[in-house]
């Protein structure tokens, strides 16, 4: 890991807005974070439909998932696919950071 990459636990934690992921080894992310989408599912489904948006998760690959597993855990499968995205996310940040300085930047922007 980069020394200016955010962990994949605080990513999610910061999205999800909930807290204690921070202090779980990523093994332990999956089932924890199943456990909070499975009481969204219960009891604020209108909710983990937005955290899904915002996170950007493929609806197409969600539904394809839970069609071809209808007797797995939703919830489980709804973290992997948080817990993979969140990756790509961090991937692409880190693949894309520059550390250069351009003097007038802001100037010509405006």
């Amino acid at each position: 890991m980069q020394h200016n990459q955010i962990p994949l636990q605080i990513t999610i934690e910061d999205v999800m807005q909930i807290k204690s992921l921070s202090t779980l080894q990523e093994p332990d992310l999956n089932p924890a974070l199943a456990a909070y989408i499975n009481e969204l599912i219960l009891t604020n489904f209108e909710r983990l439909v937005q955290l899904l948006y915002r996170i950007d998760v493929s609806e197409e690959k969600l539904k394809k998932l839970l069609r071809q597993n209808p007797e797995s855990d939703a919830g489980v499968i709804i973290a992997s696919l948080i817990i993979e995205r969140q990756k790509q996310k961090i991937a692409f940040q880190a693949n894309n950071t520059t550390d250069f300085q351009c003097d007038g930047c802001e100037e010509e922007l405006l």
